[in-house]
């Protein structure tokens, strides 16, 4: 055997070492090395949806407090039931803020179609403008106060604005959501013991409203118990509201 030979053997032994560490060695370890490479990046992707999940939920929890609140304040504004001694309440309370004797409240016959041109000066950039709700049952009430033309005048702006909505779109609420149909006025007191002669008796014919019972709503009575809620709105007829005695209270005799 020549030299030449001995070289061509020797690089051919080489050349099949070389080529079975590569089938036993090399090619296995690069195998598993794509696997592994395959396995970090579906890691990868779980831990970023879990990441997404994670910031999800904290944005949630620092939301949840603001909207308990709102919650809350809508459960005011539109109670799961009729409530009607609280509504009394605030309007007694309002009327006293305002120089003015609340002295009656009925159940009216239905909510008015059209509204007295002081109703719909004192509705300007409240929430009780428009039509009823969806799904909400609605009460109609009748109410009479006494006292002079401003602070009447007032009084009905107060009214309108126990729930309104800000330009910003948050809610504030003072008291129960109102819908003022219509207002009258006319000349009282003037004789009475202790009235003056410029003394008006103005009657307000209004909507109150009340959740439906179709769903439940944690913290909606105001009170952190659970409170009937409605999801849609609508306009519902006052024949399947639950109305208050069909009598005159008479709040300040």
């Amino acid at each position: 055997m020549t030299g030449r030979d001995r070289i061509v053997v020797i690089v051919v032994a080489v050349v099949a070492l070389l080529g079975a560490a590569w089938v036993l060695v090399v090619s296995p370890e690069r195998q598993k090395a794509s696997q592994l490479a395959s396995q970090v990046a579906a890691a990868q992707t779980q831990l970023a949806s879990a990441e997404g999940t994670v910031a999800s939920a904290r944005s949630a929890q620092s939301q949840y407090a603001t909207a308990y609140a709102s919650l809350v304040s809508l459960g005011k504004a539109v109670p799961p039931s009729d409530e009607v001694p609280a509504l009394i309440d605030q309007l007694t309370l309002a009327s006293k803020q305002k120089n003015v004797d609340f002295s009656a409240i009925s159940p009216g016959a239905g909510a008015g179609a059209g509204a007295g041109a002081g109703a719909g000066a004192s509705a300007r950039g409240s929430a009780t403008s428009g039509t009823a709700t969806a799904g909400f049952t609605q009460l109609p009430f009748s109410f009479t106060f006494e006292g002079t033309y401003f602070d009447l005048e007032h009084l009905f702006n107060k009214l309108t604005e126990f729930a309104t909505l800000t330009t910003s779109g948050k809610l504030e609420v003072s008291g129960r959501l109102l819908t003022i149909n219509s207002v009258s006025l006319a000349p009282g007191g003037g004789n009475e013991p202790g009235k003056s002669g410029g003394e008006l008796t103005g009657s307000i014919t209004a909507t109150a409203y009340v959740m439906p019972p179709t769903a439940s709503l944690a913290g909606a009575n105001g009170t952190g118990s659970p409170a009937s809620a409605g999801a849609s709105p609508a306009s519902s007829t006052s024949a399947g509201s639950s109305t208050p005695a069909p009598a005159i209270v008479k709040v300040n005799p």
